[in-house]
């Protein structure tokens, strides 16, 4: 498989390159030359398959040749090597956990996929790559404890001082060895550029070998939709027209689910589900696609003013405003509105979500309202103690705090605070 930049100047590249480079060196991001959907077969008969045959077949155009067939089945396994469940709430609606790995959020699943790819690529070579990555709350624990003592690889890791939750902060600023973390005087867009900025700085690429762990790479956005063939497999008998609400911020997770709709999956329609950074719901009434800088929320993972992965969903429907409305909806909802789902949530079915849940649940109620035929499925991707603080004031009871989270806790922050892109470049090369 070959992948492009969107910006259509730099030249074609492989997968194992494409991963190297993060970003392509004209600022695009990369994608797949081709996409060859499945046979019908795969998904009539998707009962019979496991997580890792599923995943195995719907990957492997994407990374041929440069990781062998047989590697490439180890990676799958163990990335993952644990569940996600379907947790259904009533007829029209269900959810669909992403929090059983190691972080406890939805990132798990491209971070240790990406992880054990770029480990595979660099085993003989001496040359040291520094994973950069910016953060909005879960990637920079997801990455941290993916590449955590991967030979030959050093990550850094920046995230907006005072805009993640504490649990997600030790998350990322605890595990010390290979692992750096970067406090940073701004917000997550602040955080972005200054990534994207460090990639197209020759001075600095010159001198080091960059890449990015964040959505924009492909290996870690492409792993992403997996989990949106897992929940087909455990639904599809019950319900023949399901719809996914996604919270979305940088939008990769949206994008990877229609990415295995166009590997042939069977699913109608995808919501967009933003909190008050909703530049792609006002894009779906306006066609004006304007970012602005990101507001905080409750909801912090989403807080994203320009997110990086819709130019790959409009290169999905070849820039074609009406057949990508076809496809997506998308609604907004503010921190009152969050938290007033939250309590109903957990009053009527007895079921703590977290912020970007809740927000995916009022993606699934309004959509419900026009289509209330489907069967909605929101994501929850990540587990309600990682924002203690939000929970617990809502539905007003304390929650127990599971080992994944318990480990972290005793642990000391270590991170260096930084306000400029030169203090970035400063520390990256000394």
């Amino acid at each position: 498989m070959n992948y492009y930049s969107l910006n259509h100047i730099a030249p074609k590249t492989s997968f194992k390159e494409a991963v190297i480079k993060g970003l392509a060196p004209d600022k695009g991001l990369y994608f797949p030359e081709s996409i060859t959907p499945l046979p019908k077969a795969f998904f009539e008969n998707i009962d019979n398959l496991s997580h890792s045959e599923i995943a195995f077949e719907a990957i492997k155009q994407f990374v041929a040749p440069d990781i062998p067939e047989k590697v490439l089945k180890t990676i799958v396994e163990e990335t993952l090597s644990f569940d996600f469940p379907v947790v259904e709430l009533n007829k029209n609606i269900s959810t669909l956990e992403l929090f059983h790995g190691p972080t406890m959020a939805f990132k798990d699943v491209g971070a240790r996929f990406m992880a054990r790819c770029l480990g595979y690529f660099n085993q003989n070579n001496d040359r040291e790559v520094t994973v950069l990555v910016a953060t909005s709350g879960d990637t920079g624990g997801a990455v941290a404890n993916g590449f955590l003592g991967v030979k030959g690889v050093k990550v850094v890791i920046l995230y907006p001082s005072g805009k993640v939750s504490d649990i997600q902060e030790k998350q990322l600023t605890t595990l010390g060895q290979n692992i750096k973390a970067l406090e940073v005087d701004g917000t997550f867009d602040d955080c972005q550029t200054m990534v994207k900025t460090a990639f197209l700085d020759e001075n600095l690429t010159s001198k080091m070998q960059l890449t990015s762990a964040n959505s924009i790479n492909v290996a870690r956005w492409l792993p992403q939709l997996f989990y949106f063939m897992f929940a087909y497999k455990q639904l599809h008998n019950k319900y023949k027209d399901i719809v996914f609400s996604v919270p979305s911020g940088n939008f990769g997770n949206i994008c990877a689910g229609m990415m295995a709709q166009q590997l042939g999956l069977p699913i109608n329609h995808f919501v967009a589900a933003n909190n008050v950074n909703n530049v792609v719901t006002r894009y779906l009434i306006s066609q004006l696609y304007e970012p602005k800088p990101s507001v905080q929320t409750v909801s912090n993972a989403m807080d994203v003013g320009a997110p990086s992965n819709f130019v790959r969903i409009q290169e999905i429907y070849k820039n074609n405003f009406e057949s990508l409305k076809e496809n997506i909806s998308s609604y907004s909802f503010t921190d009152s509105q969050t938290k007033e789902a939250m309590l109903d949530i957990y009053k009527n079915y007895k079921y703590v979500a977290d912020p970007h849940g809740a927000v995916g649940y009022l993606g699934c109620v309004s959509y419900l309202k026009v289509h209330p035929e489907v069967h909605c499925v929101f994501l929850e991707t990540a587990h309600s103690t990682k924002f203690l603080d939000v929970v617990e004031e809502v539905i007003k009871k304390r929650q127990p705090l599971p080992e994944q989270i318990k480990s972290v806790m005793g642990k000391d922050k270590v991170a260096v605070k930084i306000s400029t892109y030169e203090d970035l470049k400063s520390f990256l090369l000394n």
